[in-house]
């Protein structure tokens, strides 16, 4: 028996085996959210990442964009020539430095993304608002605990 084991209540591999059945789940809706968008996973990734930016009044760069995405700049020219010539983005002068540019997620694209995923999350709050503010923070906290836990997880 493993440390792991030792520590483990009799409910935890079911309250795990749920959240893996979730996770197939939502990766599941994602891949048929990317597939009605004709894009792969960075492509939507780098738009949501732009909506959330532009949201919050922050301009983006093509290397913001290569460094949340975890991708070599001349992967994501790539990915911005395709988004571009989608309509999904456009690129603009940078308005603080002349040197850069901006990246801006197109509206068009900002309606798709919101058509696609909007039902996901309507439904996810729907099963969220169930909760009291009892159970509400129980769950809030147990992924706060697990975030913390995969975050900790060294790589090889």
């Amino acid at each position: 028996m493993n440390a792991a084991e030792k520590v483990t209540s009799p409910h935890a591999a079911d309250v795990l085996r749920e959240l893996h059945a979730y996770r197939a789940a939502e990766e599941a809706m994602r891949r048929r959210t990317r597939n009605s968008m004709k894009m792969g996973e960075n492509d939507l990734a780098a738009l949501r990442f732009l909506l959330r930016a532009q949201g919050q009044g922050r301009v983006v760069t093509p290397g913001m964009l290569a460094d949340h995405l975890g991708m070599k700049s001349a992967s994501v020219t790539v990915m911005l020539d395709r988004l571009t010539k989608s309509g999904h983005l456009t690129r603009g002068a940078h308005p603080t430095d002349r040197r850069s540019i901006a990246v801006s997620a197109t509206s068009g694209s900002d309606d798709e993304v919101r058509a696609t995923l909007g039902e996901m999350h309507r439904r996810m709050l729907g099963v969220a608002s169930h909760l009291d503010q009892d159970g509400s923070e129980i769950v809030r906290r147990f992924l706060l605990d697990l975030a913390t836990a995969a975050d900790g997880v060294a790589t090889a």
